[in-house]
């Protein structure tokens, strides 16, 4: 008898422990939203892992939270991306890392304004992401700054005397970016001899490369992502077109195109707030795991979504958030948490104002063997 009261005893203190952990412990769902598959597919999925990787390390802890991711595909299509929303809605996500790009997240955000849904995208940069909906913040800098940054810096440090453009006209991330230049460049009093525009999916670029060479560039600006900037970069490289390449975050995975000659992408220069060959330890930490996982080179893309996934459980142990509260109390109390918030990861320190667009600063890094480096 004395055993069998022994045991229920313990069998007691077991549930009792185990109702106290399980009421100490908050459960955040979180959904991350971006192309899996498609042309962008190099991006969503290094978000979605970059997520994953966090949420790992968070989960391991056995700490206050317990993150549930909800995964969603979007193809790098609004209306795909906006099925998307709604299926993580349904999965009772409570706030949302994403969309990854732009056109994507103008089109999720109308939504998540209208349902009062937190969105924290890790790479979407148009200031279109943002405006008018107050619960959509930025992780990456914007695209004017990474326009005024990239014209301060050639101005700066003399690396080009005659400067083209090649925009993406159908892409609101490089217009802006490209506009944001332009103004500067005309302030710092640099010369624009040539300015050229492609729509997305253009494959041939031998038009905008010749406008270049033949107004004698010796730098190339290009404020697009890394599929058409390959391209461009290879045409040069056929018609014996030598100038200095200057670009800006969305090139970030070129050297992880496949059957790309990575020696062709040797002097480029790009905006990008995070290397992987960087020494800093909390860098290291994460390649080390992200290799180890998923066996390849983590790309900022990845970096600023693990960011994401920390600055929002930051957010909510600031703001109070508990596993059951609904996305839209814990949108308006996330909001609040947000712009109170000083977060300092792999990304650099961020800081959030009521406008949702982060404070931090570009940085410019040169490819040198294969690698990101320090100019």
């Amino acid at each position: 008898m004395k055993k069998v009261l022994a045991m229920v005893l313990a069998l007691c203190l077991m549930l009792a422990v185990g109702s106290a952990f399980a009421e100490d412990t908050i459960t955040l769902k979180i959904a991350h939203i971006g192309p899996l598959t498609g042309p962008a597919a190099l991006y969503g999925v290094a978000t979605s892992r970059g997520c994953q990787i966090a949420i790992d390390e968070i989960n391991a802890a056995d700490g206050k939270y317990k993150i549930e991711l909800i995964d969603q595909d979007d193809q790098h299509n609004p209306e795909i991306s906006k099925n998307a929303y709604q299926e993580a809605k349904k999965q009772g996500a409570q706030m949302i890392v994403g969309t990854t790009t732009s056109d994507p997240c103008i089109a999720v955000g109308e939504d998540a304004y209208a349902d009062r849904m937190f969105m924290l995208t890790p790479s979407a940069s148009s200031v279109k992401v943002t405006a008018g909906k107050d619960n959509v913040y930025q992780m990456c800098f914007t695209d004017p700054a990474q326009g005024v940054t990239a014209a301060n810096y050639i101005a700066d440090n003399s690396l080009g005397s005659k400067i083209a453009i090649i925009t993406n006209v159908s892409d609101p991330y490089s217009t802006g970016i490209r506009d944001a230049f332009l103004d500067t460049a005309e302030e710092r009093g640099l010369e624009i001899v040539s300015e050229t525009e492609f729509n997305e999916g253009d494959a041939d670029f031998t038009v905008q490369v010749n406008d270049a060479k033949n107004a004698g560039a010796d730098l190339v600006f290009l404020p697009i992502y890394y599929g058409p900037a390959s391209m461009i970069i290879q045409t040069s490289k056929n018609i014996g077109f030598e100038p200095r390449f200057f670009g800006v975050d969305g090139m970030d995975g070129i050297l992880a195109i496949p059957e790309f000659d990575v020696s062709l992408a040797e002097g480029v220069m790009l905006l990008c707030p995070f290397a992987a060959s960087s020494p800093d330890e909390l860098t290291q930490k994460f390649v080390k795991a992200y290799e180890a996982k998923f066996n390849d080179t983590p790309i900022q893309f990845a970096a600023d979504s693990y960011d994401c996934v920390y600055a929002l459980v930051a957010a909510a142990e600031k703001a109070g958030i508990t596993s059951d509260m609904s996305a839209k109390d814990c949108c308006e109390k996330l909001i609040a948490a947000m712009q109170e918030l000083e977060y300092t990861g792999l990304t650099g320190t961020s800081t959030w104002d009521a406008s949702g667009a982060v404070t931090k600063q570009p940085k410019v890094y040169i490819i040198k063997d294969g690698a990101y480096a320090e100019p």
